[in-house]
């Protein structure tokens, strides 16, 4: 059985898309643990990457619940001691 080879300008575009969203991902940790935001405005803030997130990778919801989501609520956690 013959390989098929992925795009390259595919595979380009999924890395750009990836390293934009690890950009958007670190950006909002950032903020959020600098204690920029309240804790409602942290919350919104996490719902706004995961907008993101789904535009850039439609259908990939579980992606960000299993990835991103637990850092987000730990961040949140140790900013508004939460523990």
């Amino acid at each position: 059985m013959e390989r098929k080879h992925p795009d390259p300008q595919a595979v380009r575009e999924e890395n750009r898309k990836l390293r934009y969203l690890k950009f958007l991902v670190d950006l909002a940790l950032q903020e959020i643990r600098a204690g920029r935001y309240t804790h409602e405005e942290a919350t919104r803030v996490v719902e706004n990457v995961r907008a993101q997130a789904l535009k850039l990778f439609p259908g990939r919801e579980t992606a960000f619940e299993v990835i991103y989501r637990p850092r987000f609520q730990r961040a949140i956690a140790e900013t508004f001691c939460l523990h």
